[in-house]
């Protein structure tokens, strides 16, 4: 299937976006939000075809499923984008050289924004408000799970830029076929950033093979460390919340990393907590050990393979570690960079840990689920950036754009 020239089409428009006002790009998203709070049923119907094609014990279905609660939370979440800071026309730099040169530095949206994605329609939405309040263009590659939902929600959009003015093919939704992919990726000449996101092999697979620069969004295998000094009722309610609020999702916790003096007083506490909700828990021979003689039903002895895996779903690795050092060694051979915690009461040692992790968001003290663009008051986001350069955590408004020299003169030539 050849999408060459719907990508040549949507980078032909792109002018139109840039000289938009931010007022212009502000009322284009609050309409978006508008037509897709009317059109709630009807989002909902294509939602539940898709759903009707995974089995319940699918871990993508959570991902995958809309309700009216989600759907309100994305309408809301698209008005606090129209809301945003404008980061188009931002200036970095302003000044008159020897010789009268003017010379500007300013902030311009990125121009093609393509985006590859498995599972989840929010997704959808959350990229097209982004890019388009940004100024850019954006090229949309769902995968098949979802196909009913993106067409649906593709039209709302859609809708919306009609009602002011603006061509359709501001926002692309390629086929799920994935015979696409191949092409988009070598498609550089039309589309200016590239963001993956979803499995580590899907965001590995465009890595290594396009051709179209490419932003990382990673995957999140996230740690959570009790130290000696935790306290044990704070620490069992902020695991619990961090591995089962919603499993399915990056910042869900996938490694629980404990101290050996407080594993035996912990532990019980925690499979009571965990059994109730069936999660299943490899466990090293410490951890095992403990949690064998409290009766936990769901236990597995861990294998090297379960240390830095992403498990998306209601399973635990547990491991039992001797002190900060252990801790901060399991963590730098495992992590993804993505969100990782420490629960301590010791400040100097929350410093150090804080200090010395690396990863996009370290956390002391509280549950990792908060690594979102709309918890850390950002409005939506594209995904959580867990590569170093030019965005970091999460990848949100702000950064969808580059720089731009504006220089002005009045015959100046170069001696």
């Amino acid at each position: 299937m050849n999408i060459t020239s719907q990508l040549e089409l949507t980078h032909s428009k792109t002018h139109l976006l840039a000289g938009l006002t931010n007022e212009s790009r502000q009322k284009l998203i609050l309409d978006i939000a508008s037509v897709l709070e009317l059109s709630a049923n009807k989002i909902l119907e294509a939602n539940l075809l898709d759903q009707n094609n995974l089995s319940d014990s699918d871990p993508k279905k959570d991902r995958l499923k809309l309700n009216e609660v989600r759907i309100a939370d994305l309408v809301l979440s698209l008005k606090q984008v129209a809301n945003l800071h404008d980061p188009v026309g931002q200036i970095f730099s302003d000044k008159i050289l020897e010789n009268g040169l003017s010379i500007k530095k300013i902030a311009v949206p990125l121009g093609v924004v393509g985006i590859i994605y498995e599972s989840r329609p929010n997704v959808t939405m959350d990229v097209s408000a982004l890019c388009l309040r940004s100024g850019n263009a954006v090229v949309l590659k769902g995968g098949k799970e979802a196909e009913h939902s993106n067409k649906a929600l593709v039209e709302v959009i859609h809708k919306a830029l009609l009602a002011n003015n603006l061509p359709v093919e501001l926002v692309l939704l390629l086929p799920s076929d994935r015979s696409v992919v191949e092409e988009l990726l070598k498609a550089n000449r039309f589309v200016d950033a590239l963001i993956p996101r979803g499995s580590e092999a899907l965001i590995q697979y465009v890595r290594q093979n396009s051709l179209v620069p490419t932003i990382e969004t990673g995957a999140g295998v996230v740690h959570t460390y009790i130290h000696k000094t935790a306290d044990l009722e704070k620490a069992l309610e902020i695991v619990v919340n961090a591995k089962t609020s919603r499993p399915s999702v990056c910042n869900a916790l996938d490694c629980l990393l404990i101290d050996v003096s407080v594993c035996n007083n912990f532990l019980p506490k925690l499979s009571e907590r965990l059994k109730d909700i069936s999660v299943k828990i490899h466990a090293d021979q410490k951890a095992h050990f403990a949690l064998f003689n409290a009766g936990y039903p769901f236990l597995f002895e861990a294998s090297e393979e379960d240390f830095g895996k992403e498990w998306l779903d209601f399973v635990l690795t547990i491991k039992v570690v001797d002190g900060l050092e252990s801790a901060l060694s399991h963590i730098a051979k495992f992590s993804s960079k993505h969100s990782e915690a420490i629960l301590a009461e010791d400040e100097a040692v929350c410093d150090r840990f804080l200090s010395e992790v690396d990863a996009a968001a370290v956390y002391c003290n509280a549950s990792t689920r908060f690594t979102d663009g709309g918890e850390f008051g950002l409005g939506a986001e594209i995904g959580i950036s867990t590569q170093k350069l030019h965005a970091r955590g999460p990848f949100a408004l702000e950064k969808l754009v580059t720089e731009k020299w504006i220089v002005k003169g009045n015959g100046q030539i170069r001696n």
